[in-house]
């Protein structure tokens, strides 16, 4: 097979048709054998349960190909076990994990020519998504379901470098306490909507969400977790009183490289708004980008600004980024069971 005919470096975040996508459907209390298809259209009855009740869920994740000439993925297990916590709150059936991983494989290896030359910025955005077909009119979980994967070849999340970007305190809440704000819903995305399109009208890049109890507490972005610096150079990860925070698996990921990789001691703790001020630098994680730097927040209209400045990513923000990438693109040598082989 041969790489399709794109301008890898200018095809931006966006999607495009790729050749061939997996389904699995739910019926009769089983899941059925899956196939990879090309049909990438979805046809559903009117009373479809994802259409009124929201039983939806995914994940995403990342195809890149290696130096070598290998095609790998990032830490696809924990995307697996996450999926399946998601689809265990909304009373959805669970895709199995090892069923996961090999429809991950099949679909990746089906669109190889798909796959991001090495060196390009670019690659292969995965999306697993599940959601109900079954008819309901009454509250209640659907009989029958759809899982799916499809793929995009998706350009370099920044263009001109991993400039540190503006955020706003959201006036709106992300989660409430004991919510779903812990799992990958579409519904939890779809409460952010009017907020970042607000933001964005009033020149903001995203919102900060604090948490809905108290409003005294960092939670996370509409799309991403934090992270601060603090002055001693060490990571200080937002954790929620009440289970909030999605468990980002490149959060994960970063905890770890900072601990192993570059001797950084983490801590995981609730974060107070009146103390941020005091971080030295601050960065929003996730598949998407890795980590997306922060220049400074405004706090309604009461800026917060960190030493990093808003010129390029502070230096410890910069050694996560560079360590992870590295790990992840096969530069670096990776803890065992991060990069899964698929080709």
């Amino acid at each position: 097979m041969s790489k399709k005919d794109l301008d890898w470096s200018s095809i931006g975040f966006n999607y495009h048709v790729a050749d061939y996508r997996y389904v699995s459907n739910y019926k009769d209390g089983k899941w059925d054998d899956g196939e990879i298809t090309t049909d990438a259209k979805i046809v559903l009855s009117e009373d479809a349960g994802v259409l009124h009740y929201a039983q939806e869920v995914f994940e995403g994740l990342k195809a890149y190909e290696t130096e070598d000439g290998h095609i790998v993925c990032f830490r696809p297990d924990l995307n697996a076990t996450r999926m399946m916590d998601s689809a265990r709150r909304l009373e959805m059936p669970e895709f199995p994990a090892e069923r996961f991983i090999k429809a991950v494989e099949e679909v990746v290896k089906a669109n190889e020519d798909w796959v991001p030359p090495f060196g390009s910025g670019a690659t292969l955005y995965i999306r697993p998504l599940m959601f109900a077909t079954g008819n309901v009119i009454g509250v209640k979980p659907a009989d029958e379901y759809q899982f799916r994967i499809f793929v995009t070849p998706v350009g370099p999340y920044f263009k001109g470098g991993a400039k540190p970007i503006v955020v706003k305190i959201s006036d709106f809440d992300r989660a409430a306490p004991h919510g779903t704000g812990n799992i990958k819903a579409g519904l939890n995305y779809a409460m952010s909507l009017h907020a970042i399109v607000t933001a964005h009208e009033e020149g903001f890049a995203e919102n900060v969400y604090l948490d809905a109890q108290s409003r005294t507490y960092i939670e996370e972005t509409g799309g991403a977790n934090i992270l601060f610096v603090d002055e001693n150079g060490n990571l200080v990860v937002p954790k929620s009183f009440t289970d909030s925070i999605l468990p980002s698996i490149t959060r994960r990921s970063i905890v770890q490289v900072a601990k192993d990789y570059l001797g950084l001691e983490v801590d995981e703790r609730p974060v107070r708004l009146d103390e941020v001020h005091n971080f030295k630098e601050m960065g929003l994680c996730g598949t998407a980008a890795v980590i997306s730097p922060v220049g400074k927040i405004n706090d309604h209209g009461k800026e917060i600004c960190f030493e990093s400045g808003m010129d390029e990513m502070g230096p410890v923000i910069k050694k996560l980024y560079d360590t992870l990438t590295g790990i992840q693109m096969g530069e670096i040598e990776a803890p065992e069971g991060w990069v899964h082989v698929i080709k």
